[in-house]
């Protein structure tokens, strides 16, 4: 029964997890049918919206970097047992998103607006392309396991997940986080970008870049000097073009 109830909970916070995966999406896309956008909610004085959103920027990426670092992982398996702390990461995560999402006052006046209909297609499709590299991804470095579904699983079929071997499939050839580069190209790729679009997709692209920076220790640790030349012949975000050394 205890290995059953990992795997539901596990199985629950993946289905939260991807409702507030798909209605980011929405979010930043501002989908008109949404009550809750980048665009669409509450009004406030720009001073006061300002300070808000900046809080829940910040509140998401403390919350997304902390729990990820090994120290704060060794930790909290104290108290979370270890198949599932994944998975309550994940739960956390979904759940500043949700705050996020529920408090977020826009901010009216456009940066850009591009009103011709192949110039907005060609955004609107570089936004899907964002998404779809964030979701292949995933799956590139193992989705379930990613996610915590992989670590109840083999509890309750009591497995043993194997060491973490360093590999560099698809996208990671290209660059050494593509994920970030699909939430980069997506937060930006926009028809209308207005000031509180603006703040949301600068906010969180500096969340990704500090991020980067304590991925890459961990990485370093974990896999040693493969890791070491990758970084020195592979760009982050983007393609490195010219000598690779």
């Amino acid at each position: 029964m205890k290995r059953l109830s990992f795997l539901v909970f596990a199985a629950s916070c993946y289905a939260v997890f991807f409702a507030t995966f798909l209605y980011l999406i929405g979010f930043v896309a501002d989908v008109p049918v949404l009550s809750h956008t980048v665009d669409t909610g509450p009004s406030a004085p720009v001073p006061v919206a300002l300070i808000i959103d900046i809080v829940l920027i910040a509140m998401f990426g403390v919350q997304h970097s902390v729990m990820a670092r090994q120290g704060f992982k060794r930790a909290w398996t104290r108290l979370v047992p270890q198949p599932l702390e994944r998975s309550v990461y994940v739960l956390m995560a979904s759940a500043m998103l949700i705050l996020m999402f529920v408090f977020w006052l826009p901010i009216a006046g456009d940066v850009w607006n591009v009103e011709g209909k192949v110039g907005a297609a060609l955004l609107w499709a570089l936004f899907a392309i964002g998404w779809l590299i964030v979701l292949l991804s995933t799956f590139l470095i193992n989705h379930f396991e990613l996610f915590g579904l992989q670590q109840a699983w083999f509890q309750a079929r009591g497995r043993m997940a194997a060491s973490p071997k360093f590999r560099t499939p698809f996208f990671y050839k290209l660059v050494r986080h593509p994920l970030y580069s699909g939430f980069v190209i997506a937060f930006w790729a926009t028809p209308r970008m207005t000031l509180g679009h603006l703040l949301l997709a600068a906010g969180l692209s500096i969340y990704m870049l500090i991020a980067i920076q304590y991925e890459e220790r961990d990485l370093v640790e974990l896999f040693g000097d493969d890791y070491q030349r990758y970084r020195r012949t592979t760009g982050m975000l983007a393609p490195r073009i010219g000598k690779q050394g």
